[in-house]
């Protein structure tokens, strides 16, 4: 593998990846693409409730923005090293624009539209396992944490500003002008990504490109990673911290409400997860690499804990501020993420790197659906404590069955 574009010298914050050749380019099409895609969502959940009055068929949209993780993820996931990951980023950001370009023809049935966001949804996974492998080439051991970190970090400012964003221009422009603009956004990020980016060379070049070798080929990672247990226990750990804390945002409306609140009120919870989180990336940037691999325990525990507050029924200002708490130990990924990159192979990492991405946003959608079941029967400050519960025992004996993380 050729040598990363930049040595550290001792910096190792955001600023010296943005000095990378290409590394803004990337960032700046993560950040118009994420805003389109927010947008969009809002956009079609009104459109489709606007065509049918159904608030189960609007609320599929989310669903069908989550679900193909876990099948796309999974059965695609070898095509992030069969190719170079420039090509693979380009033609799904070309595919996505071409379903929500599709979207726009007058007339065309919900379930077709539910159909061309699922097509989004199985290579929303591949890109961003392509995109991690691509930064693994660039970026060094100390940078390439950071540069994932402020991926990390555009994509939680998108959604605390684009879902508001999202409602404010649906009513100014309409929902077609706003699916319009998320198909310009990923024809936007395709040029910015096949025209100021460098190319990288494909982890596995020489494997098969039948269909029936990519599937093969996909289940080779999840092999690796299952006889690969301080691997597998690293990935584990990135799937439990928000797969448990993400219930504070999932029960964040029947919180507010059973506080005897407005629902709308609901906004101050779901911003005080994503600021946490943002701020948290933002100052463990900053610090030493040898630093932020100490913090993995303390933040691994920070993103439970808080949320065992829930139990006493805060007022929404003081649960706010536990979700701040909570989201700010999402940033132990800046520690976790190096420990990764060491313990896999460079020709595997597309896949396991779309198998982390795609197991993440599975298990935080599955945390989310049985918090919300448990919920409409018991307290819901009751059900997330019982969440930061469970969570700070699996994090915390996840973390010392890893003696990398524990270390």
């Amino acid at each position: 593998m050729a040598p990363p574009l930049l040595a550290t010298r001792g910096n190792t914050g955001m600023g010296a990846v943005l000095r990378v050749p290409g590394m803004p380019a990337v960032f700046c099409a993560h950040a118009v693409s994420m805003a389109g895609t927010l947008a969009a969502e809002v956009a079609l959940s009104i459109l489709i409730f606007q065509r049918t009055g159904s608030a189960f068929l609007s609320a599929l949209v989310l669903v069908c923005s989550f679900l193909p993780y876990a099948i796309g993820g999974t059965l695609l996931s070898s095509l992030a090293d069969r190719f170079p990951p420039r090509r693979v980023l380009v033609l799904c950001d070309l595919l996505s624009a071409a379903c929500i370009a599709t979207m726009l023809v007058p007339g065309l049935p919900v379930p077709a539209l539910l159909g061309l966001l699922l097509v989004t949804g199985f290579v929303a996974p591949l890109f961003q396992g392509a995109r991690a492998a691509s930064l693994s080439h660039f970026l060094d051991a100390d940078l390439f944490p950071v540069g994932r970190s402020l991926l990390r970090t555009i994509s939680q400012t998108a959604v605390v500003s684009g879902f508001a964003l999202g409602s404010v221009l649906v009513a100014a422009i309409g929902s077609l002008w706003l699916l319009a603009a998320d198909a310009a956004s990923f024809v936007l990020s395709a040029a910015l990504i096949g025209w100021c980016t460098p190319s990288a060379p494909a982890g596995d070049p020489d494997g098969e490109r039948t269909p029936r070798s990519v599937l093969r080929a996909s289940a080779d990672g999840l092999r690796y990673l299952r006889a690969n247990p301080p691997l597998r226990r690293l990935i584990l750990l990135t799937w439990a911290v928000p797969g448990f804390s993400a219930v504070g945002d999932g029960l964040a409306v029947a919180y507010t409400a059973h506080a005897g609140e407005p629902a709308t009120w609901a906004g101050a919870l779901f911003t005080g997860y994503a600021a946490g989180t943002v701020l948290a990336e933002l100052v463990v940037a900053r610090l030493r690499p040898k630093t932020r691999g100490r913090l993995v325990l303390p933040l691994v525990v920070l993103s439970q804990l808080p949320l065992i507050g829930f139990a006493f029924s805060p007022p929404l200002p003081v649960a706010a501020g536990l979700l701040l708490l909570s989201g700010a130990g999402f940033a132990c990924n800046q520690g976790l993420d190096p420990l990764i990159l060491r313990a896999s192979e460079p020709a595997l990492r597309g896949r396991l790197f779309t198998i982390q991405t795609s197991g993440l946003m599975t298990v935080q959608g599955a945390s989310i659906a049985v918090s919300g079941a448990l919920g409409s029967h018991a307290r819901p400050g009751l059900v997330i404590a019982a969440f930061g519960v469970l969570g700070a025992l699996t994090v915390v004996w996840l973390a010392r069955r890893s003696p990398a993380a524990k270390r």
